[in-house]
């Protein structure tokens, strides 16, 4: 099973939610290889709960997952900000990352982030798997962390964006914490953008379909990282198409018809 541990649903946390867009990038999910993806949506983006909705809607529950009709399984999840500085991935239940986000409410902005012990108080009381995310990326203090709360979280990710920008030192760093903390290690993208998917991916060797499954196999390292010779690649060119995009939106523009072409056809309708 080829899952990609850290994904969006959304170009920005701040532009509105698009049933189109999120449709694409689950869509070229699928096309890039991937059997599966946590959709680790930051939990202060607009519409939070209209994303799931929507894909409670079109999807079949199996276990703790949720599969669309093109066979994708998305595992859900949440990426929260941290009051120390850093990002941290839960991975549980649809109702239980909804209701974990709605607890939430008066700490989505910079200044209110809750710190992470109370933050991991909070998440303890759910069945759900908490990991770091992207620790060594700058402007984040996760490592700096005292041990004791180190030792709560159940994974460590290795981030694609992070491994693009410097293979050597993310994997070093991130390596170097899960060893001495004696968590797993595990490769999310990070991808807001289609473009991103496949810059790495962890490869279990059995299917999962329940949180439980998945953690099994994690801790008994039944899983391989696959890291792309184009990683790099990737990453710039999804960073350079998201600006692009986001700047369409800022002028009044409709990205998503720009990106699916939409824009081009009614452009030669109106022509003929």
């Amino acid at each position: 099973m080829k899952l990609d541990f850290h994904t969006h649903g959304k170009l920005a946390k701040r532009l509105p939610f698009s049933t189109q867009y999120t449709d694409w990038l689950f869509g070229e999910a699928k096309e890039a290889g991937l059997d599966a993806l946590c959709l680790t949506e930051h939990f202060n983006t607009l519409q939070f709960d209209e994303i799931y909705g929507y894909i409670l809607k079109k999807s079949r529950r199996e276990g703790d997952t949720l599969v669309l009709e093109n066979g994708l399984r998305i595992f859900p999840g949440m990426e929260t900000d941290i009051a120390e500085g850093g990002h941290v991935l839960t991975l549980g239940r649809a109702e239980d990352i909804l209701e974990l986000n709605r607890r939430l409410a008066l700490y989505k902005t910079p200044g209110r982030f809750l710190p992470f012990e109370k933050l991991m108080d909070l998440f303890r009381e759910y069945d759900v798997l908490v990991g770091a995310g992207h620790p060594f990326r700058a402007g984040g203090h996760i490592p700096e962390l005292p041990e004791e709360q180190l030792s709560r979280f159940d994974f460590l990710d290795l981030n694609g964006k992070d491994v693009a920008e410097d293979r050597e030192r993310t994997e070093r760093l991130t390596y170097g914490l899960g060893e001495k903390l004696g968590k797993p290690v595990i490769g999310g993208s990070d991808t807001h953008q289609a473009v991103q998917y496949g810059c790495i991916c962890t490869d279990f060797e059995e299917e999962a379909a329940t949180l439980p499954e998945l953690y099994r196999q994690m801790k008994a390292g039944a899983y391989r990282i696959r890291i792309s010779d184009q990683a790099h690649f990737q990453v710039k060119t999804a960073g350079i198409l998201k600006r692009a995009l986001k700047e369409i939106h800022a002028l009044g523009g409709d990205y998503v018809g720009v990106l699916l072409g939409r824009n081009d056809e009614k452009e030669f309708r109106s022509i003929v």
